[in-house]
């Protein structure tokens, strides 16, 4: 297909230079070869032949076969409009065109018999039905009675132009009629083993499907290629770090680690977490770099893991160092880890900032001369002027809130390469982690440690409030916290502000006089937001209202309650992570979702599936299904080298499985891609997956 790829689009005839200019600008089409990859986005049966007189309520896009009685203008100006009066001699229907009036009036005749195809609406007012724009076909003619037609995907500039989705239909077909090499693309042993539909015949069919069976057969054959050639990059990449990227040889297990687990670790790792701890330490002792993905919910001892693996290589002469996106987070770790290795004598340094000049020097010095041995930060760490004397682990908690240059940066901290350790806590679909961390060894810890309770999360509506009020006072007079999280939308920043603090004033009103009530949001201060919150950590102030400030580092054992206000206005990972703040301890916890009760039926099922399940990973996939892969938090980093046109990695997880399967397959007989029967696929490799960096290397 390389051919077309050089094949400007506006020589294809019917576009021209105007029209190509706004097929680049609106859907990135700019050669022959981009158009035969837009796909149709879904298909219509235009089989069937709809009578008048059978329309009904919400109806899908319908074929009429009858007459104009009429034709005529209506209207000035901006109003200007061609009425028509069509009759199929079961009923009447009103047809309107506010575009291409002339040319239109000329196209069409009153008398003449004619099949109309678009999507009819009722307008109550005058008790008649309407079709705006519809598609028009004389009997007997190519569209018309067609079976399964495409309907692409457009923009509203490009309607406005006059391009409808038969007009690509259209030069889609003058692409395929010019007879370009539309050679195979794969290689020949993958589309023998997955029986794969011919490349010529897949887009032909696509664009021109002739039955259901054969359609899908097409569409099987795209989505694995576009799959295939993303799996087959991210496989070479993740092979060519693990041979070139020399790493520390971390082999001892030494007294800083024996010690913790054995002296000072409170209670029994989980099973998963010995898991990861042995998957880590084949990582640091096989003399290549490290590069783990660690996941698990909140609350999972990510945390004990991440420190063990920092003891690791302190115990074999390495530093250390932590980093966190927020002052609040890096500052919660630094407590938590200065109090666990405090025992062991291990020197631990907090730098953010905020930290003055003078603590700041001495902490330089202590890197640079190798007595810092754990150093816990922000974006901080990353600073020119922090130089280490040996860094050997680097631990990124909540990865996708940096950039990947930031974490780059990393790098530039010591002659060999740290290993590295990503956490997150967000729980990342199995399928997107095939795809988007396709290059780092994933482990995950899917059990709670022990005495952790499950959180029980109900759904109540707003006149349950007072219900809702009564609950509250319970847990407050047994002593717990609560939160109470409301929504910010930039876009509405002030409405938004205004709803928080009515919140605030109504919490006040009902709790004020027996309780303190910490408040919080985005727009505060930096320094009267710490307060605030620093008042609810130390239990000085038992309720908390704040916006999703809160949703990553804020750790209260004590916080028993997370009431979620207008939970309709968040996605379903937002809110597990906003119920990861409770059951951090060993009392029964509750998250309660606040709505109205007239929400739309996909709103409805999704905080349904909230009260049903506490499993961040079923979660994340339900999300992802229903939001799309693009929407979900951090995602956008997702490194992916080029646009998927017709696969989905929300829908397609088996594709993505066998592509990933066939990539590692193809690899292991050819890692070079060298051999004659794979060159055409090397070649188109090369093409699809340009990039103007390559950040394979760091998580």
């Amino acid at each position: 297909m390389n051919s077309l790829r050089d094949y400007d689009i506006q020589y294809i005839k019917g576009v021209g230079p105007t029209r190509a200019k706004l097929l680049k600008k609106e859907l990135g089409i700019a050669s022959a070869y981009d158009l035969l990859r837009h796909f149709p986005g879904h298909y219509v049966d235009r089989s069937n032949i709809y009578r008048i007189a059978d329309l009904q309520g919400d109806m899908p896009a319908v074929q009429l076969r009858g007459r104009f009685v009429s034709l005529t203008v209506a209207g000035e100006g901006a109003k200007r409009r061609l009425v028509g009066l069509f009759s199929d001699g079961t009923g009447t229907i009103e047809v309107l065109w506010f575009r291409s009036i002339s040319a239109i009036q000329k196209a069409y005749h009153v008398g003449a018999e004619y099949i109309l195809f678009g999507k009819p609406a009722f307008f109550e007012p005058t008790r008649r039905w309407s079709l705006s724009h519809p598609e028009v076909d004389i009997p007997g003619t190519v569209g018309a009675m067609q079976g399964l037609r495409g309907v692409y995907p457009l923009t509203e500039k490009l309607r406005n132009a006059g391009i409808t989705s038969r007009t690509l239909h259209g030069w889609i077909q003058k692409a395929l009629a010019l007879r370009p090499n539309l050679a195979e693309t794969l290689p020949p042993s993958t589309v023998a083993d997955y029986r794969l539909m011919p490349l010529r015949e897949a887009l032909v069919t696509v664009h021109n499907p002739t039955d259901n069976a054969r359609l899908q057969s097409a569409r099987l054959r795209l989505k694995f290629e576009e799959l295939f050639f993303i799996q087959t990059d991210i496989q070479r990449m993740a092979r060519r770090r693990k041979q070139q990227s020399r790493g520390y040889v971390m082999k001892r297990v030494g007294t800083f680690f024996n010690r913790f687990y054995r002296e000072v670790l409170p209670f029994d790792l989980t099973g998963a977490q010995k898991r990861v701890m042995h998957e880590i330490h084949a990582d640091v002792g096989s003399g290549r770099q490290m590069n783990r993905l660690v996941q698990g919910d909140v609350g999972s001892g990510k945390t004990i893991v991440a420190l063990m693996a920092m003891l690791l290589a302190i115990d074999n002469g390495a530093q250390a160092c932590l980093m966190a996106p927020t002052e609040i987070l890096a500052t919660q770790h630094y407590t938590s880890l200065r109090g666990m290795v405090a025992p062991l004598g291990v020197n631990v340094r907090l730098l953010t900032g905020s930290t003055k000049k003078k603590e700041r020097d001495e902490i330089h010095a202590g890197l640079l001369d190798g007595s810092v041995q754990l150093l816990v930060g922000t974006h901080a760490l990353i600073e020119d002027t922090v130089q280490f004397r040996n860094l050997g682990m680097a631990v990124i908690d909540e990865q996708h809130r940096f950039g990947v240059a930031q974490r780059a940066r990393l790098w530039k901290k010591a002659e060999l390469p740290p290993h590295v350790l990503v956490m997150t806590a967000t729980p990342i679909p199995r399928t997107l982690a095939m795809t988007v961390y396709g290059d780092l060894d994933v482990s995950v810890i899917n059990e709670l440690p022990p005495g952790r309770k499950p959180v029980e999360t109900i759904l109540r509506y707003e006149e349950n409030r007072y219900d809702m009020y009564r609950a509250l006072g319970r847990e407050l007079r047994a002593g717990r916290q609560v939160y109470i999280v409301h929504p910010l939308i930039d876009e509405n920043a002030k409405l938004d502000l205004r709803s928080l603090e009515e919140g605030h004033e109504a919490i006040r009103e009902v709790f004020g006089q027996y309780y303190k009530i910490a408040f919080v949001h985005g727009r505060m201060k930096p320094d009267a937001k710490d307060r605030q919150m620093d008042d609810f950590v130390s239990g000085r102030a038992r309720i908390l209202v704040a916006t999703t400030v809160i949703e990553v580092g804020v750790n209260v054992p004590n916080a028993t309650v997370m009431v979620i206000e207008n939970a309709e206005r968040f996605g379903l990972s937002q809110l597990h992570q906003l119920r990861g703040r409770v059951g951090r301890g060993a009392d029964k916890s509750y998250c309660i979702l606040m709505t109205k009760h007239r929400i739309g039926a996909d709103t409805r099922r999704r905080l349904e599936l909230m009260t049903h399940t506490t499993d961040g990973f079923v979660i994340a996939e339900e999300d992802m299904k229903m939001r799309g892969p693009g929407d979900i938090e951090g995602t956008q980093q997702s490194g992916i080298a080029f646009d998927l046109h017709i696969a989905s990695l929300a829908r397609d997880g088996e594709i993505i499985q066998m592509a990933r399967t066939a990539a590692e397959r193809l690899l292991d007989a050819d890692p070079d891609l060298s051999l004659p029967e794979n060159r055409v696929f090397a070649h188109t490799l090369r093409l699809n997956t340009a990039r103007t960096a390559d950040w394979s290397r760091i998580s």
